[in-house]
């Protein structure tokens, strides 16, 4: 009888399959990985999100293309396979379902007597997240029978950890003597990644990290997710969004705001992740996309967007925190007639570029943004715009609550090799000739260490950081560049040094007030630059150009510590040279630590006065993010994204 049931059960399972074609092409090419219910099996992880992320069309190109660097391969079926098997898919998503997820709630008692209760949104043997009817998200440690509450001490709110973009902290549980002893404390690997530009926020206990349309809510003390939210990723847009970039959020009250690959602005609820409104800064199909973390000032949110290497005109904007509306709009590049439109010369008015995809800073004091603007384009050939071409290359100052410019500062009049000013704007207040002075520093992308007076822009240093550097004798008194000749070679080309990377680039970089040195990544590299007229094109890059390695050169990556009264340097930590840059930044302590990632993928700390190394780890990965700090459980913790995921360091 037990055979005759058996056998009833397979016949209808066959049959089952056989009628639902779309069925049987998942059992033969997916379940085994993935299971019967995609919610993951022996050789594959859940992929319900990643299905209700895509439309059917959308579900097919990826098929068809695969994952195979993660193991998943191409699969190209035929049109009425692949129809079907996408048809099957779309049954397994969580939004096709009728019956919501059960809601598990408990009443909590505390190790102080008080209780709590709510809905419980993840728990581990000595951790559980409780979300209270007010929608607050209560983290709760084992304490014996009960629970106590935790939450982080010192936060890091902004991308930067303060509004003046100085990555310097005051924590000093972690200093020179036990160093040594740091250790990864908990990881947080973020599924379909490929790499990670973000810096984490850390408010009141929970970390926000971001990628590409996506938002990951976590425990700080334990990397455990809180909410997840994803949108689809857009088809068609230019730039480094395309790749996946997104370097980081942006916090307020209860929002979290996230730039879209599509230049959509979004805030989100921060402790359910839901989305309260969304505004369109601009036309993705003009070359716009987004990459950066936004600033918050007042009740503004200001966002820059990217698409500066595309031909997308430059612009800073500003929204109610609230709403969503636009509250003023600030373009990088004049149109004829504006001030500043008698630096450009050429007919191509609306693809100068000058994008604004780094994140700004901001003083309180003076009430004053300070924001950086990109490369004009096409990059390489200056040919069609002559003259400054402002206001790219240039740090802006401007009044946040109207947009309007205060003064600005360019760095390189009528660049051609890609040296846009989006390197960080550190603020710092010291004495600078005995006097005590309010005052702005940049290493910027060409080579030269900058140190202007930021209430009126005045130069008061610019001395070169880089050994190989023939673009320029230096930098007069009035600012501008005093430029050297450079021959065309034979092919055309002419050998520049810094190369279009830079001599440094947009990732972080910190002064120490207690040693008067700051700390950024140098690289030491030239490059061979040519020029190709091409017109303006959506969807492609607008580089007017290229730019190739000296053959038989190599380039070094060089942790540098400069002196700002004087430009000299006083201490440098060379690194590994390989076949590619890390683009990691560094963050500075109190405790005299300055963390950075090395370009061989370890990750470092060095004594701040002398740069002797005192700690490293090795990830073996690429860097493509900067380090933070905060304190969680009255446990300081260092943190930085990996690969693709979050590594938090701590002490024992």
């Amino acid at each position: 009888m037990l055979r005759l049931a058996l056998l009833s059960l397979t016949i209808f399972a066959l049959a089952a399959a056989q009628s639902d074609p779309g069925r049987r092409e998942y059992e033969i090419r997916c379940a085994r990985c993935h299971g019967a219910d995609a919610t993951g099996g022996e050789g594959g992880p859940n992929i319900q999100a990643q299905i209700a992320a895509r439309n059917a069309t959308e579900l097919a190109a990826f098929l068809r293309v695969g994952r195979p660097a993660a193991g998943m391969p191409a699969f190209d079926l035929p049109a009425q396979d692949m129809t079907s098997l996408v048809a099957h898919l779309r049954t397994l998503a969580p939004m096709s379902r009728t019956a919501p997820p059960a809601i598990v709630r408990k009443r909590i008692q505390l190790s102080t007597g008080e209780t709590l209760e709510g809905q419980v949104l993840n728990q581990g043997p000595l951790d559980l997240q409780l979300r209270t009817d007010d929608k607050q998200i209560h983290l709760l440690r084992k304490s014996g029978e009960r629970y106590r509450l935790v939450t982080s001490e010192t936060d890091w709110p902004t991308y930067n950890g303060d509004p003046s973009g100085n990555r310097y902290t005051q924590l000093s549980e972690i200093n020179q003597n036990n160093v040594a002893q740091l250790a990864p404390r908990w990881i947080f690997p973020m599924p379909n990644v490929a790499q990670i530009e973000n810096t984490p926020l850390v408010v009141e206990g929970i970390m926000y990290v971001s990628s590409a349309n996506e938002c990951f809510a976590l425990d700080a003390g334990s990397g455990r997710l809180i909410w997840h939210y994803q949108r689809a990723r857009s088809k068609g847009v230019a730039g480094n969004a395309a790749i996946g970039f997104n370097r980081g959020v942006a916090w307020s009250g209860n929002r979290i705001f996230l730039l879209t690959d599509n230049v959509h602005l979004l805030a989100l609820d921060r402790f359910n992740g839901e989305l309260l409104w969304e505004t369109e800064m601009a036309d993705w199909h003009l070359n716009y996309n987004g990459t950066s973390a936004p600033l918050v000032v007042g009740n503004l949110v200001i966002s820059g967007t990217a698409g500066g290497d595309e031909g997308a005109r430059g612009f800073l904007a500003a929204y109610d925190q609230s709403t969503g509306k636009e509250a003023w709009r600030f373009w990088t590049v004049p149109q004829p007639g504006e001030p500043g439109s008698e630096t450009w010369a050429g007919k191509d008015v609306e693809h100068r570029s000058g994008d604004t995809w780094m994140t700004g800073t901001f003083d309180p004091e003076s009430d004053t943004l300070y924001w950086s603007a990109g490369n004009p384009g096409p990059d390489f050939d200056g040919g069609e715009r002559a003259g400054d071409n402002l206001y790219t290359d240039s740090v802006l100052a401007l009044d946040p609550k109207t947009g309007k410019l205060k003064w600005h500062f360019q760095f390189t009049p009528h660049d051609i090799h890609d040296w846009d000013a989006q390197e960080p704007l550190v603020l710092v207040d010291a004495n600078w000739q005995g006097q005590p002075r309010r005052l702005l520093l940049q290493a910027n992308r060409n080579g030269f260490f900058y140190v202007l007076d930021r209430v009126n822009g005045e130069l008061l240093l610019a001395k070169p950081f880089l050994k190989k550097l023939n673009w320029a004798e230096g930098i007069g008194k009035d600012g501008r560049p005093i430029l050297k000749t450079i021959p065309e070679t034979s092919t055309g080309e002419t050998y520049v040094c810094p190369g279009f990377q830079g001599g440094t680039n947009w990732f972080s970089t910190s002064f120490n007030p207690n040693t008067g040195l700051y700390y950024f990544q140098a690289l030491e590299r030239c490059n061979l630059f040519s020029k190709n007229h091409g017109e303006w094109q959506t969807g492609k890059g607008y580089m007017g150009g290229a730019a190739r390695p000296a053959p038989g050169e190599t380039f070094e990556k060089v942790l540098r510590a400069i002196d700002i009264q004087t430009g000299e340097i006083a201490w440098e930590v060379p690194q590994s040279s390989g076949p590619v840059t890390a683009s990691a930044g560094v963050l500075s302590t109190a405790a005299g630590l300055v963390f950075f990632g090395e370009n061989s993928g370890a990750f470092m700390a060095a004594d701040a006065t002398n740069g002797s190394i005192l700690w490293q780890f090795p990830t073996n990965q690429v860097w493509k993010a900067s380090p933070m700090t905060y304190q969680f459980d009255n446990k300081q913790y260092v943190a930085i994204a990996a690969g693709i995921g979050i590594i938090a360091f701590g002490l024992p």
